[in-house]
């Protein structure tokens, strides 16, 4: 007798594989990208009271990644409102395992309150600096003492040359088996003036610098799998997993 657990399990990624080559839901899904990014889709949302400048797609990508790999530390570099920070400590909070390290050169101080006030802190710790500095490197990596499985997230400033060094820095903290994500590779699918005044464009942007990263280190690669599972994201391309 077949196991109706394995079975669906199966079709589950027999289909998500052939939204590969799914010209129409590939198309859609890219139509709605671009509009929605122009329209700052993203900033509609909070988690547990905080914005969260995320994609609901990419968060449930995130929540499967976070439940299957359970790590002992998330780093994220780039925090804002602190809304990412919270989602993935309560997601930590509910596996009963875990800690996050948010990085911004720039914590602003209603935020930091908002985030040290809010239930979720007791799993979050914060480091105010330049995510690419040798001292904020340095001091990140003093924090993975003794951590097995580490997961990295880049959303911080999304130039080519910023998010390369980012990758050079913390590429070497991920463990194997779990993830390095950057987020905004879109960009490099919009216009250039989908939104005005931004310092990254296409050709200058996340998406460019992981590029040039994978051309040098083999120890990653892209996992289309969750890009042709969500098909609406702002990473396309960016969820890298460690697989030496």
């Amino acid at each position: 007798m077949s196991n109706p657990i394995l079975q669906f399990i199966e079709e589950r990624i027999q289909r998500i594989r052939s939204n590969g080559s799914n010209k129409a839901l590939k198309a859609a899904a890219d139509s709605f990208n671009t509009a929605s990014n122009t329209a700052q889709y993203s900033y509609n949302f909070s988690w547990m009271g905080r914005p969260i400048i995320q994609y609901p797609q990419d968060m449930i990508a995130m929540q499967e990644l976070i439940w299957d790999i359970k790590p002992d530390l998330i780093i994220e570099t780039g925090i804002a409102h602190g809304g990412s920070l919270i989602f993935y400590a309560s997601l930590l909070e509910l596996i009963g395992h875990g800690e996050v390290l948010g990085i911004d050169i720039d914590i602003r101080e209603h935020n930091r309150k908002e985030i040290e006030q809010h239930p979720m802190f007791r799993r979050i710790s914060m480091l105010q600096g330049s995510s690419v500095s040798p001292d904020t490197i340095r001091q990140v990596t003093e924090k993975t003492a003794g951590k097995q499985k580490i997961m990295v997230c880049l959303d911080s400033n999304h130039t080519h040359a910023h998010v390369l060094q980012e990758l050079e820095g913390y590429a070497p903290l991920v463990s194997k088996g779990s993830y390095l994500v950057v987020f905004d590779t879109i960009v490099e699918h919009l216009p250039d003036d989908y939104l005005p005044g931004r310092a990254w464009s296409k050709g200058d942007n996340p998406k460019t610098a992981v590029r040039e990263f994978l051309k040098k280190n083999s120890d990653f690669v892209v996992d289309t799998d969750i890009d042709n599972k969500i098909l609406v994201s702002v990473a396309p391309g960016g969820y890298l997993k460690r697989i030496k």
